[in-house]
């Protein structure tokens, strides 16, 4: 019989650095998802045994919290700030794509003149603070008649997620082969139809990570829904803090208002993990 061969020193280390860190990185994923757990546990309390201290783990389970949400306690429909979110976060999200991407094309493929210098104008418009600039958006927003309307925080969004949106599609395009856009032009290709069918097939993985990104940022937006809106066009956040009183506890409520808010943005990002994973690795090795 033959002998087995050795694994020579390097690859053992080289072994056990990776199993570490593996490790490691499982370690900080528990450590990230204690709260969320804990929130989910504490949803299915009661309110006083949510409110004990040190909280019980062997509480009995219960589903008021999430009837109480649902307003079967008698409390405000969560119904339509769920649908006022999801409106604002998929057309605002819908717009930044149609936006980004020409704009990404003309600054990665075709490049303009000064280009860099463009990007960096983008980027520069997300160092200012967002409540700097709430003041003057409520004004033109009140004199435009645009307060609780669902609009607004639709326009709002799309500004807020436009420059990042721009910055990611760009290195995503970055990647895309050039020749096969000049055969698709050789075969008398147009640029909608080069757009279209050529570029966003190939940069599919980065437009959906894009998507994901500016959905989930809209999703989670407070201060300007918080501001600009009041009843009609309410949002999930704003609505969440309505649980919230100086009187009684609320705990058990706030983490199933929580839990149900955070679904959307949790079944989006597991529908798409694949295409995030890889959207987010276009353009970081050369």
């Amino acid at each position: 019989m033959s002998a087995v061969p050795a694994i020579p020193p390097t690859l053992r280390r080289a072994r056990r650095r990776s199993n570490a860190l593996g490790l490691l990185a499982w370690a900080v994923a528990i450590l990230f998802f204690l709260p969320v757990a804990w929130m989910l546990l504490t949803s299915f309390h009661s309110e006083p045994d949510a409110a004990t201290n040190p909280p019980s783990l062997l509480a009995p389970l219960t589903l008021d919290g999430y009837r109480e949400f649902f307003g079967a306690g008698g409390g405000a429909s969560p119904w339509p700030p769920l649908i006022n979110s999801v409106t604002a976060s998929v057309v605002s999200t819908l717009l930044v794509l149609l936006l980004a991407f020409p704009a990404a094309y003309a600054l990665s493929i075709r490049p303009v003149e000064k280009w860099k210098d463009v990007l960096f104008f983008f980027l520069s418009t997300k160092m200012l603070p967002v409540v700097a600039a709430l003041l003057p958006i409520y004004l033109i927003a009140g004199n435009a008649g645009l307060l609780d309307n669902i609009w607004l925080l639709i326009i709002l969004y799309t500004a807020m997620n436009l420059p990042i949106a721009v910055w990611m599609m760009q290195s995503f395009l970055a990647e895309v082969p050039v020749a096969i856009i000049e055969a698709a032009q050789l075969d008398g290709a147009r640029l909608p139809t080069i757009l279209g069918r050529v570029i966003a097939p190939i940069s599919g993985p980065g437009i959906a990570a894009t998507a994901l990104i500016c959905f989930i940022f809209s999703w989670n937006e407070m201060l300007f829904a918080r501001v600009l809106t009041g009843v009609t066009a309410q949002t999930a956040p704003v609505f969440l803090t309505g649980f919230i009183t100086s009187q009684g506890l609320f705990l058990a409520k706030v983490c199933a208002a929580s839990i149900v808010i955070s679904l959307p943005v949790l079944a989006a990002g597991f529908a798409a993990q694949d295409k995030l994973v890889q959207g987010l690795s276009l353009g970081a090795v050369k």
